[in-house]
């Protein structure tokens, strides 16, 4: 069976090992989903506007999305023009999964030990933090 194109072993290689653009590209994909699926989920963006870029410090993930009336927008080859309101650059592979892993997405924590780093509206990374929260805990996975 195979996930998003990967295949058994290349999930596993995701969630067990170095994260890269793919499992980005599907968690992100999954939020437009349970958007667009609960009715519920989709107050969370109504009437807000944010676009983020999600990165590296290597450049082996690269991903950024769009929300925009009432719509979620996965662009998974952002350019280095991107217009975003919020960058996210995380040391490496391991700091991003680390970061979206956590229980409490302690962004003061990961930005006091250098995993982290955020250019732009802080607020909008609590917004999706909240976002991720919320689907977790509607999925029983949080």
């Amino acid at each position: 069976m195979a996930f998003g194109g990967l295949g058994r072993k290349g999930l596993e290689k995701e969630l067990c090992g170095k994260v890269t653009d793919k499992f980005l590209e599907l968690l992100l994909h999954g939020m437009d989903w349970a958007f667009r699926l609960l009715e519920d989920y989709r107050k969370n963006i109504e009437g807000f506007k944010g676009r983020y870029l999600f990165r590296t410090a290597g450049g082996d993930v690269a991903v950024a999305a769009t929300f925009k009336d009432g719509d979620m927008e996965v662009n998974e080859e952002p350019t280095d023009d991107y217009d975003w309101n919020v960058r996210i650059t995380f040391k490496d592979s391991a700091a991003l999964r680390d970061f979206l892993f956590s229980k409490d997405q302690d962004i003061l924590n990961s930005l006091l030990k250098n995993e982290v780093e955020m250019d732009g509206n802080v607020s909008y990374i609590y917004k999706f933090g909240f976002m991720a929260r919320d689907l977790s805990r509607r999925l029983g996975v949080g």
